[in-house]
């Protein structure tokens, strides 16, 4: 096997793709992220990379908080209108046919379809060149009920989440094992 060399460059894909809603109530965005992630588990910490140009960069820098929305295939359309579109001059949440759900710690609105909606509250923020990291502690998980097996766990394989890799949108494949497979040991059978 040989390898190509590029430049440096962002290229570690997929990223999960998700919806930040911010504002508030009456006045909200929804911005398109895929520059996202988990920074910590204790406390629960996630971050966002936002350029500033972007209004929803205000929005959030102002409030200090926002909520990532998990996408899913049902959410792809709006997922990429909402990444192209400025909320400076359009309602996001009626344009896409989006409902406004109330949060229960951020005065940013859930969106109601999302399988998944984090509440964050930013507690830093870092200026990295082109973006602008807003470290943020999770404040509240809300998970649409339908997605709760009968064992009060979320299950993931239901959401048909969606992912982005160098421009383009794709859908979570198939589960391959829980953590820890490659060395869980074989139940003895019964004789």
């Amino acid at each position: 096997m040989s390898k190509v060399m590029w430049k440096p460059g962002t290229f570690l894909y997929p990223l999960p793709v998700v919806m930040v809603s911010c504002g508030n109530m009456e006045k909200s965005n929804i911005i398109t992220v895929a520059w996202t992630g988990i920074i910590n588990t204790n406390p629960p910490k996630v971050y966002i990379s936002v350029r500033p140009t972007r209004y929803s960069y205000k929005l959030i820098k102002e409030s200090r908080e926002f909520v990532i929305n998990l996408t899913n295939i049902k959410l792809s359309k709006a997922t990429d209108w909402c990444g192209v579109k400025t909320g400076e001059k359009i309602d996001k949440f009626k344009e896409m046919g989006l409902h406004k759900e109330k949060a229960n710690f951020v005065k940013c609105p859930l969106i109601e379809e999302s399988p998944v909606s984090v509440e964050c509250k930013v507690t830093e923020i870092k200026e990295l060149g082109t973006h602008h990291m807003f470290i943020a502690d999770v404040l509240a998980i809300n998970a649409d009920d339908k997605y709760i097996n009968k064992n009060g766990g979320f299950d993931i394989s239901k959401c048909d989440l969606i992912t982005y890799s160098n421009g383009h949108y794709y859908q979570l494949g198939k589960k391959l094992g829980k953590f820890g497979f490659s060395v869980q040991k074989k139940k003895r059978s019964k004789k």
